[in-house]
């Protein structure tokens, strides 16, 4: 497992995902997508769903976490645990080969009662890496207690909790205090547009950075455009 941390250590990480209802979810899509950002350099891959980690598995020597998503995402999705929430998920990711398994480390309730020591160590009896997303300081040094093996701001400004995260830029500040904090690798995901920010993040003691929107999703690429400030 030590050997995926070192090769992710230092890279750009890209999440390539798209809902059901959007037109790159389509499979050949999402493998079309996936070659680009390899070709471009990617150091591994987040993907959502079965589907797209059994591919890229079988495309690539590059380490694949693993997650699920819901195929609508709720509107009060900041009350909600969704990614990656059951044991069932985790094993759907297991199955199809995902090297580190995400999954939402926020101290919300999760679905069924069950619970994220339960997953972590699901996680680890599989000889996977456990990589806890989550939105808080608080949250992230829980989730090292509970045994996570990585730590993500993913959630950070999408829970109730973390309402004070900065609106349109990484959450720098809460990057600073979990790699002060938890002594773990920690992972800079969530509103990374420029490359200046990927250096700060690198400066500020990142193990790697996750960059999703700004390469993978079009239509978001395009709305910066179209509705630029004037």
């Amino acid at each position: 497992m030590n050997d995926i941390l070192n090769r992710i250590k230092g890279t750009v990480v890209v999440s390539v995902q798209a809902m059901p209802n959007e037109p790159l979810y389509l499979e050949q899509c999402m493998i079309g997508m996936m070659k680009s950002v390899v070709n471009g350099g990617a150091g591994a891959l987040r993907l959502a769903g079965a589907r797209d980690v059994k591919n890229a598995k079988k495309l690539f020597n590059l380490p694949i976490i693993g997650l699920t998503k819901p195929n609508i995402i709720p509107k009060n999705y900041k009350e909600l645990v969704y990614i990656t929430p059951n044991i069932k998920d985790v094993i759907e990711l297991v199955e199809a080969g995902a090297d580190v398994i995400a999954t939402d480390a926020t101290q919300r309730k999760r679905p069924n009662n069950e619970k994220l020591q339960d997953l972590i160590k699901y996680i680890h009896i599989n000889k996977r890496l456990a990589m806890a997303d989550i939105s808080t300081l608080e949250e992230g040094l829980n989730a090292k207690e509970l045994g996570a093996d990585i730590i993500s701001t993913t959630l950070a400004g999408y829970t109730l909790e973390s309402a004070n995260s900065p609106a349109n830029e990484p959450d720098f500040e809460l990057l600073k205090q979990l790699v002060e904090q938890t002594q773990l690798p920690v992972v800079l995901e969530g509103r990374i547009w420029e490359p200046e920010q990927v250096n700060k993040a690198f400066e500020l003691g990142a193990h790697c950075v996750v960059i999703g929107s700004a390469i993978t999703r079009p239509q978001l690429i395009t709305k910066r455009f179209v509705f630029r400030k004037k």
